[in-house]
């Protein structure tokens, strides 16, 4: 399964943009306000929605928030996002996001095709994609023993 496959199942709005966005002089608080609008747990940081020049993540708020208390929601997202971004293609393999995202202890990788944000693939996409193959798998086999309990008992 690669990451195609993962973004043709995630439901998005036609109205919406496949990538959410914020911009670095927007502070902190804007941007937990954005995470929550878009049910998300990263925004791209991006001055002109298109060029990236980080991300912004739940983590990363939650850290700064523990170093500085409520004022770090005065900050601006450019002295909390993360950067450099990760990222992957559509053509890549989920098995090897997996791996890329536990090495660099990340959870959000953006999907970039010729030169443009499509996408964000989540650890909880990853896992989510796993666990629908193992359970299509887990039913595969079912038939399969069903069949073979039939052939046993009847003959046929």
């Amino acid at each position: 399964m690669n990451v195609e496959d993962v973004l043709a199942g995630k439901a998005q709005p036609a109205t919406e943009a496949p990538v959410a966005t914020v911009s670095p002089d927007e502070t902190v608080a804007q941007a937990v306000s954005a995470l929550k609008d878009h049910n998300v747990g990263a925004l791209v940081v991006s001055a002109d929605g298109s060029a990236m020049e980080g991300i912004i993540s739940e983590r990363d708020v939650v850290r700064r928030l523990a170093d500085e208390s409520s004022a770090a929601l005065d900050r601006p997202i450019s002295e909390v996002m993360t950067s450099p971004v990760h990222t992957c293609a559509m053509s890549d393999d989920l098995a090897e996001l997996a791996h890329q995202m536990t090495h660099n202890r990340i959870r959000h990788l953006v999907v970039e095709a010729d030169g443009a944000m499509v996408g964000i693939i989540s650890i909880g996409d990853v896992v989510k994609s796993r666990l629908d193959q193992l359970e299509a798998e887990r039913q595969r086999l079912a038939r399969e023993n069903d069949q073979i309990t039939e052939y046993i008992q009847t003959g046929r």
